[in-house]
C-alpha cells in the first residue's frame, strides 16, 4: 500500500494520494481583501494547480466541500463555481456555513479527485 504526500509539513500535507484518489486539504484565496466571488476564483485556481501537479484536473473531482463564512452570499460563490466547473463533470458537492480561522477568509474548499 503506497500513500503519496504532496507539500508535506510537520502538521499536514496539502494533499495525499492513495489508490488513485487525491484528498486535497482546504484551500483558500491568497488575497483575502477581495470579495467572495474573487476569493472563490482564486481558490479554484489554486485547486487547478494542485490537481495538475498530482496528474488530475477538475473533470476528475469526485467531491467538493465548500465552507462559506456567510451562507447568505451563496450566489457569489456559485457564480465563480459555475464559470469554473468542468462542463458535464460536476462533482458531488456540499456547501455549508462555517467560521474560518481567519475572518478575512470568506471561502474554503476541500476536494477529493481521481488521479491517473
Amino acid at each position: 500500500m503506497e500513500i503519496k504526500r504532496y507539500k508535506t509539513s510537520h502538521r499536514w500535507s496539502v494533499a495525499t494520494v492513495h489508490n488513485g484518489v487525491a484528498y486535497i486539504t482546504g484551500q483558500t484565496a491568497k488575497d483575502t481583501s477581495s470579495n467572495l466571488y474573487e476569493q472563490t476564483k482564486q481558490t479554484l485556481e489554486k485547486i487547478d494547480g494542485i490537481l495538475a501537479d498530482l496528474g488530475s484536473d477538475k473533470s476528475k473531482i469526485l467531491m467538493a466541500t465548500i465552507f462559506l463564512q456567510d451562507v447568505t452570499k451563496f450566489q457569489e460563490m456559485n457564480k465563480a463555481w459555475d464559470e469554473w466547473v468542468a462542463e458535464g463533470a460536476a462533482p458531488a458537492r456540499a456547501c455549508i456555513e462555517g467560521a474560518a480561522n481567519n475572518p478575512a477568509e470568506l471561502v474554503e474548499i476541500i476536494v477529493t479527485a481521481a488521479v491517473d
